[in-house]
């Protein structure tokens, strides 16, 4: 049986080639919906006009089919609610030299 968690941790393999930081450390997962073997994942980029829009699509959607209790998988993107800042995980912040403006 897929978990979400087994999920998240399989879009963690997913990086922005432009920032180095993986997807679900960049906010960027909204929802994992799963039924039976198929997942549904909801994600945004971090602008509307972002080249690497379909490449990072792909790569959610490979990274998901990679699980063995996966059947299916749809990766759909969303700009709404719009990404901002502060979505990135502490993790990230630090990666962009950005920890200090926590708070």
């Amino acid at each position: 049986m897929v978990t979400k968690e087994a999920v998240e941790k399989a879009l963690r393999d997913v990086y922005d080639p432009e920032l180095g930081i993986n997807i679900v450390d960049l906010g960027l997962i909204y929802g994992i919906d799963i039924e039976g073997e198929a997942v549904k994942v909801t994600m945004t980029l971090t602008t509307q006009g972002c080249p690497l829009h379909d490449s990072m699509a792909r790569g959610a959607r490979q990274a998901v089919e990679r699980l063995p209790e996966v059947r299916e998988a749809e990766v759909e993107v969303v700009w709404d609610p719009p990404w901002t800042p502060e979505r990135l995980s502490p993790g990230a912040r630090r990666q962009l030299g950005w920890a200090s403006q926590d708070g």
